[in-house]
């Protein structure tokens, strides 16, 4: 299905995942990792990653920007593919530190984290760390962060490690699931 992307809309700036990205990165998700997970979506943009994780059979989304306009086209988009019923949307800053969420507000922990922020601002290193350390991830989840193909994420953070990671064009995708005890 066609989503409503910013187009022309004056200030949104939204560097959405490439068609033939966001389907790769649905290829190395198994059916398995989709199936009934709740999914949590920061940095939302279009709402294109959770919707597509809806749409390959997740039970419910969390998507979060702080963008009006974005949450708009998120909004528009959830309702176009009639998910209204099985998702949230939030406006929240994600760069204001920890409780930039509080855990009981958002319904987790999450099965699968999509992470995607600006590029090339080290958003990645600084909310990594925190996910893991308010409890988001569940302890089998995966977290996956979406950022510029060049740039160099941890192997390790508090409570997550790096298992796999891809590059497609200018976008690379993290793969961090939590640390055994």
């Amino acid at each position: 299905m066609r989503l409503r992307g910013p187009g022309g809309k004056g200030g949104l700036k939204l560097r959405p995942t490439s068609d033939r990205a966001r389907e790769a990165l649905f290829n190395i998700l198994s059916l398995e990792t989709l199936r009934g997970a709740m999914v949590l979506d920061l940095f939302a943009g279009t709402g294109a990653l959770g919707l597509e994780a809806l749409s390959r059979g997740a039970s419910g989304a969390v998507f979060v920007d702080d963008s009006t306009l974005a949450l708009s086209l998120i909004k528009k988009n959830i309702a176009q593919c009639g998910f209204s019923e099985r998702t949230r949307v939030l406006r929240r800053d994600l760069l204001k530190g920890r409780f930039f969420l509080p855990f009981s507000e958002l319904g987790g922990p999450f099965n699968l984290i999509l992470l995607d922020p600006p590029y090339r601002q080290q958003i990645c290193h600084r909310l990594l760390p925190e996910l893991s350390a308010v409890g988001l991830v569940a302890p089998k989840g995966l977290v996956v962060c979406e950022e510029f193909q060049g740039e160099e994420l941890p192997e390790e953070v508090p409570g997550l490690h790096l298992f796999d990671q891809r590059r497609y064009g200018d976008t690379g995708f993290w793969f961090y699931r939590p640390k055994l005890l």
